[in-house]
């Protein structure tokens, strides 16, 4: 490789140069962190929290070596990580990292391509398109279907709650990018108490508010109860979940789509995890009706485990969708190829989709189907075993969550802290129909039967911890 002259605006002595060898660098510390990750304590100890301490410094003076910079971030940072990716963390909804998705990522960054314009990257233009097309066949969504690639579903639920409000004040005769919300005919909104919180976030940014949402009572599992669903009009939102954060439990979208189909409603599918059940046969059914829905969102670092940050945002409408999000300057240059900033509220923005097309490729239809039967097959070997333990399971168990607790609030919340502390694995706690619950999210593609069952004895030893905790009579 020739040697590229210094120039001033890189910093000292920089040159293309650099780029091999640092990049050899890091993946020493990352192959390193790799080959470490399933023997380590999912949660950072203390000691390696306390070194973070190390990156609190006034800004350096000068310039420091790009080696010192990679190697503190790795002496220091690796071992403050989370081990979400060695198999046995199951406390969000975080999923693990398939291999063929972080080398994609590694060499997309290394592109480093702006997704806004085909003419900025016509290869990320092109994935993104193809990524579209799967992704709508795989969900049995309606042929012509949209998507946006964003940073995750709260921008995804914001982006298709968006489309929805703009095309039911258009139908009312009201343009909403033009004249704003102040005075504009009202849009009701109506969605399950245990609408995710992402969602609320979502209807706050837009202008709509949480005050004003009516919402549906749930079912013992959390699902809507499709006979308390307030009636629909067509100036109404609806909001349904395919697959309850806590116990994984799905609307009944196929009768709602129905009534809103039959008044002109709008129906989003906030589809963070489990939109992902309509890929594989023995969960299809728990998404009946989605293909009738109007927007849906998901994550592909959740369930698909692409990495960070994956968000997908499906519209039925397309035009509903680009509307939303027009925009025009005159230095902006269209084609006749798909332009990434149609459809999404960024202009400017990674090429999320490069990762996420090598991981659809990687696995193909039925990759993707193994996965998430997997997920689902560890989470029902969770619930068995530690219901063969005397542990109460609170949900049934129809995706990847599972609702756990002990014969005690107390005893559960201190069993929850030992579990925590141990290092084994690490849930996290929730609270379910007002008892205190330990939630197990079932995400990552590396958990195996043996991290399942090492789990459940860290759950028992746990247990046997808050007990010996429990006040003498």
């Amino acid at each position: 490789m020739t040697r590229q002259p210094h120039h001033p605006d890189h910093g000292p002595e920089t040159t293309i140069d650099d780029f091999p060898r640092l990049l050899g660098r890091a993946r020493e510390h990352a192959e390193v962190y790799i080959a470490g990750v399933r023997d380590r304590p999912v949660f950072p100890p203390a000691g390696a929290l306390e070194r973070l301490a190390a990156f609190d410094e006034a800004l350096p003076a000068g310039p420091c070596p790009p080696e010192e910079v990679l190697d503190l971030l790795h002496g220091t940072g690796s071992p403050a990580t989370v081990a979400q990716t060695g198999g046995r963390y199951f406390g969000f909804v975080n999923g693990g990292v398939l291999p063929v998705g972080l080398a994609a990522r590694w060499l997309a960054d290394t592109w480093d391509q702006n997704a806004a314009h085909y003419v900025m990257s016509p290869v990320a233009s092109r994935l993104e398109a193809v990524c579209e097309r799967w992704i709508v066949d795989l969900l049995g969504l309606p042929e012509g279907t949209a998507a946006g690639f964003l940073s995750g579903t709260t921008m995804a639920s914001f982006s298709g709650l968006c489309a929805g409000r703009n095309e039911l004040l258009r139908r009312q005769g009201w343009d909403v990018a033009a004249k704003g919300l102040y005075g504009a005919p009202p849009v009701r909104v109506v969605a399950g108490a245990h609408t995710h919180a992402s969602v609320f976030k979502a209807l706050s940014l837009l202008g709509m508010g949480v005050d004003g949402v009516e919402t549906a009572p749930v079912d013992e599992q959390g699902a809507i109860a499709i006979e308390h669903l307030p009636e629909l009009t067509a100036t109404t939102l609806v909001i349904t979940q395919a697959g309850n954060v806590n116990s994984g439990a799905f609307d009944p979208i196929d009768v709602i789509c129905d009534r809103a189909r039959a008044v002109g409603a709008w129906v989003h599918v906030d589809g963070a995890f489990g939109l992902w059940a309509a890929a594989a046969p023995s969960t299809r059914a728990l998404c009946a009706g989605i293909e009738k829905a109007d927007s849906w969102s998901a994550d592909a670092h959740k369930t698909l485990n692409v990495p960070y940050d994956s968000g997908v945002l499906l519209c039925r409408d397309r035009e509903a969708l680009t509307r939303a999000f027009e925009a025009s300057a005159a230095y902006f240059q269209w084609t006749d190829q798909r332009e990434g900033m149609r459809y999404t509220p960024s202009m400017s923005r990674r090429a999320r989709g490069i990762e996420l097309w090598a991981v659809l490729k990687r696995l193909g239809r039925s990759g993707v189907e193994d996965l998430v039967e997997r997920l689902c097959r560890h989470a029902r070997r969770f619930a068995e075993g530690l219901a063969g333990a005397d542990f109460r399971i609170h949900n049934d168990v129809v995706f990847n969550q599972v609702l756990v607790s002990c014969e005690r609030d107390a005893i559960t919340e201190r069993t929850l802290g030992h579990l925590q502390d141990g290092g084994v694995c690490w849930c996290g706690g929730s609270t379910w129909h007002g008892t205190p619950v330990i939630r197990i999210s079932v995400c990552d593609w590396s958990t195996t039967a043996d991290d399942v069952d090492r789990s459940i004895d860290a759950f028992i030893a746990a247990r046997a911890a808050a007990r010996s905790q429990e006040p003498r009579p």
